[in-house]
């Protein structure tokens, strides 16, 4: 059983739903990324997705794009990612998944991203741009050293291909709450509790909702039928917005303390 697999677990056992918090790797440095982690995981974080900067991150609104843009910067890189998790795995306990681009990621290769995902600790990556059916190699590679694979499904997903997804994912199935770019929003869809739903009818696979997750109560509402909570652009607003390193740990971990509060509540 992966790490993912054991945490759902225990989370259900507990009758929680996971938080996971995103922040873009590196924004608006690494020391400051690495200070997050920690500090994430104290607040209430189940499960932390860590953005690997990319030049071009097409499924990303303003926010994050501009996160990227920082970490870049800043020198941020694939590798340096990487060498973040190694120095925090060992005082962090919560999951970690890397969520990237194919460029970004296969560029290593296969085998070589996997084993050095393996040695520092990652356990889950998803690729944005890479579909199932091109990316079963990789996907192979990252199996064999226990990392899940992690698929995405959206409202526009045709029935007969969720199925396929809901087969085929691995940790949990990342579903998209809306379709466009990533970004707060206002409402959470009236149709996404049907659509999550519909989910559970080909698989047990845990399903994590994200895009546009903003606040506690959006947190509240999808945890009464998803199995996890995806926030970003909330909080990466809240890292761009602070004055100095201090002040985006602290507003941060504010956050995810405010957003974890109804998730251990829910039913």
């Amino acid at each position: 059983m992966s790490k993912l697999a054991d945490r759902f677990a225990d989370l259900r056992a507990r009758d929680e739903t996971a938080l996971v918090p995103f922040v873009t790797a590196g924004d608006p440095d690494l020391e400051t990324t690495e200070a997050l982690v920690g500090a994430l995981a104290l607040a209430g974080a189940d499960i932390i997705e860590l953005g690997v900067p990319f030049s071009d991150p097409m499924a990303e609104g303003p926010t994050i794009q501009r996160s990227s843009e920082r970490a870049l910067r800043a020198g941020a890189s694939l590798r340096k990612v990487l060498q973040l998790v190694g120095r925090v795995r060992a005082s962090v306990d919560a999951p970690i998944v890397l969520m990237g681009y194919a460029n970004n990621l296969l560029a290593m290769g296969d085998e070589a991203f996997a084993s050095a995902a393996s040695q520092v600790g990652v356990d889950g990556v998803i690729t944005v741009d890479l579909p199932p059916e091109e990316g079963a190699e990789f996907h192979a590679a990252l199996r064999a050293r226990d990392i899940d694979p992690i698929l995405l499904a959206a409202p526009t997903t045709r029935p007969e291909r969720l199925r396929m997804l809901a087969e085929r994912a691995s940790g949990f199935l990342y579903y998209v709450s809306l379709t466009g770019t990533t970004g707060a929003r206002s409402v959470i869809s009236d149709t996404l509790e049907d659509e999550v739903r519909a989910v559970r009818a080909y698989s047990q696979i845990p399903v994590c909702v994200g895009f546009g997750i903003s606040t506690p109560e959006h947190a509240r509402r999808v945890a009464s039928f998803a199995d996890g909570v995806v926030v970003g652009s909330a909080l990466v607003q809240r890292i761009e917005e602070a004055p100095s390193r201090d002040e985006a740990v602290s507003s941060a971990t504010a956050f995810v303390t405010e957003l974890k509060r109804p998730l251990r509540a829910a039913s």
